[in-house]
């Protein structure tokens, strides 16, 4: 047996969660997945019949819905949908999905998932119940940008500090090079933007593990409640914590993007927008 007689338990659905492949082409990903693997043939699959994100809703209307765009989505990974007849046709989604829009998609997105997020920015509940997902950095950073816009409360933005790390400074040359101008125009996936600007009110996601005991852990997300120079103040949204103040100091943080050359470091809130 290649696990030793061991039971691997593997879960998930291998069409929405691929590994990540820096670089790498629609091939690599494919190669990397495990039922491209040699111990494919060993595993046995089990297909889950009953969608229990159903129970949960009591609307008949809206079940009905949910259960019809779940069975959508099932049919185009299976490759039965009425739409899919190549594998390299568009697929046209029914326009009851999509949102339509004049001049800004943005905008178009926000209004139908934070309905008055004006009046209800500050409401963790409300917050906590719906999300935007977006598929690049550049995305994420348009639609906080437009939703802090929004935020009428007390703003301050913070500049980092960014530094070549000395274990790769090699004399003055890396020091020439990479100049401070340099070091903060660079965003990486993990570390906030060299320029933040934060408003009380505002809703942030931690980015580094700080204290476990009070549930200040990477992914945790607070509301902002008061701002000062060198700390912030802010109350944890969710979890045994829900409604604690706590305080966010600057950090050193060093990104873990393998594509970068040479390591650096800022000097930042380990927050941003969420």
């Amino acid at each position: 047996m290649p696990f030793g007689g061991k039971t691997v338990v593997l879960g998930g659905d291998f069409r929405q969660i691929l590994p990540v492949i820096p670089k790498g082409t629609r091939q690599d990903i494919v190669g990397a997945t495990i039922n491209s693997s040699y111990l494919w043939r060993y595993c046995k699959v089990l297909r889950l019949t009953k969608n229990l994100r159903l129970t949960a809703i009591q609307a008949p209307e809206e079940r009905q819905q949910t259960d019809q765009f779940a069975k959508w989505i099932a049919d185009i990974g299976d490759g039965v949908s009425s739409e899919c007849t190549d594998e390299e046709d568009d697929l046209i989604i029914p326009n009851h999905i999509l949102l339509q829009y004049v001049d800004n998609p943005i905008a178009a997105i926000v209004e139908s998932t934070f309905p008055n997020y004006e009046i209800a920015c500050t409401d963790s509940q409300f917050l906590l119940s719906r999300a935007i997902l977006a598929p690049t950095l550049d995305v994420v950073d348009s639609i906080n940008d437009y939703m802090n816009e929004m935020n009428k409360g007390d703003s301050k933005t913070y500049l980092s500090c960014d530094t070549v790390c000395k274990a790769d400074n090699s004399g003055d040359t890396l020091g020439d090079l990479h100049t401070p101008e340099f070091l903060n125009g660079l965003r990486c996936s993990g570390i906030p933007n060299h320029s933040s600007t934060i408003k009380v009110g505002s809703p942030v996601m931690l980015l580094r593990n700080i204290d476990h005991s009070l549930g200040l852990c990477n992914g945790t997300r607070l509301i902002v409640t008061r701002l000062a120079n060198h700390v912030l103040e802010a109350k944890i949204m969710s979890g045994t914590h829900k409604g604690t103040k706590v305080l966010i100091p600057r950090m050193l943080l060093t990104p873990s993007n393998t594509r970068l050359p040479f390591k650096f470091q800022r000097k930042q809130f380990p927050l941003m927008l969420s």
